[in-house]
């Protein structure tokens, strides 16, 4: 298979002919149709979040089954289906409390190959590192059959495959981490893919005022599109004032997408007594956030993470998929520019230097 290889951070990836192993038995071969291409990408290939190399990037994919191996049980040949990067594996402690986003946090070998098995990848005899379970920059991927939902064919691959990261990411915050109330206040930090699907999550969830904050006009512009009422620059005055003065005292709940201290921190700062603050930007690991504690006691402010948004994505997928049928979830919209695989570079790129009007760029398979 053809496949975009990262070897360098901060360097083109190469097309390269990549070799993919058959189905081990809980394995299953997927070919892709598209690929969105993810901030969380860009991350790895600048070298923020070390990898080891060569590695194929890439993790927000929707495809079709070819091939399953002799125990699979989840999908079958000619399903489609959308893959994510949180896997379970159904028996651990997490899994079995309705958790299973953080499953592979302490189960990362129920989902690898037996160390006497060929590598699911290879360039000749030098193995491929396979990134995070998925490595969907290339025609084909080879997964564990926990890491794909089979979703309504009808559904445009294009569009399907922003499900599998960014969608999740934003909705489930919203849906299943802060459980968001019709009628309540919300503050959506960072508008890129990640938040704009916050704010489209708020707005189903029936948000009384949905409060999108951004530095960048056009996003702010496009946030109303997904269901923002107001929408706060930090040009034009500092964030939290602004959030503070236009509720009369706070928000119920507020979504930080872009994982840095300062706007972390002032996720927590929007709030109204008793508000719940969600962390979804990947904050980097040497990076620690700074709160004042007496707020947390006095005022019962709250503050969590959320991975993945807090999915069960086998149940997630199809009603964000039943969503954008009933024309609920805007992915239409979030489609910047669909791209080929030589053109994953320029579009991390576009991302990493927060280059105006780039929401999602997809990747369409030939």
């Amino acid at each position: 298979m053809k496949a975009a290889v990262f070897r360098e951070p901060n360097q083109p990836l190469s097309i390269e002919e990549v070799t993919i192993s058959k189905p081990g038995p809980r394995e299953v071969l997927v070919r892709n149709s598209a690929v969105g291409v993810c901030h969380s990408d860009v991350h790895f290939w600048d070298g923020a979040f070390p990898h080891p190399v060569p590695t194929i990037l890439g993790h927000e994919a929707a495809g079709i089954v070819e091939a399953v191996g002799d125990m699979v049980s989840a999908v079958k040949p000619g399903d489609h289906v959308v893959s994510i990067l949180s896997p379970f594996c159904g028996s651990c402690e997490y899994c079995m409390t309705g958790h299973m986003s953080v499953c592979h946090t302490v189960n990362r070998e129920f989902f690898q190959r037996a160390e006497t098995a060929p590598p699911r990848m290879s360039v000749g005899s030098e193995p491929m590192n396979q990134f995070l379970n998925l490595s969907a920059f290339a025609e084909q991927m080879l997964v564990h059959e926990n890491a794909l939902c089979a979703i309504d064919p009808e559904m445009p691959m294009d569009r399907a495959c922003l499900i599998g990261c960014g969608v999740i990411t934003g909705v489930g915050s919203v849906f299943n981490a802060a459980q968001v109330e019709p009628g309540s206040s919300v503050a959506v930090i960072g508008c890129g893919g990640v938040g704009l699907s916050a704010i489209n999550g708020a707005a189903i969830a029936g948000a009384g005022r949905i409060l999108a904050v951004d530095l960048d006009k056009g996003k702010l512009d496009l946030a109303r599109q997904f269901g923002a009422t107001d929408t706060v620059n930090p040009n034009d005055g500092e964030a939290v004032g602004q959030v503070m003065e236009m509720t009369g005292g706070g928000v119920d709940y507020s979504f930080e997408c872009i994982g840095l201290k300062q706007t972390a921190e002032q996720a927590f700062h929007m709030l109204r007594p008793r508000g719940l603050a969600t962390l979804i930007g990947m904050i980097p690991p040497t990076v620690n956030i700074e709160l004042p504690g007496i707020l947390v006691m006095v005022q019962e402010k709250r503050i969590q993470g959320s991975v993945m948004g807090s999915n069960r994505f086998r149940v997630d997928f199809p009603r964000l998929v039943e969503f954008y049928k009933q024309g609920k979830l805007h992915l239409d919209q979030m489609v910047s520019d669909r791209i080929g695989m030589e053109g994953i570079t320029d579009a991390l790129a576009n991302l990493k230097e927060h280059k105006t009007g780039v929401a999602r760029q997809v990747v369409v398979m030939d």
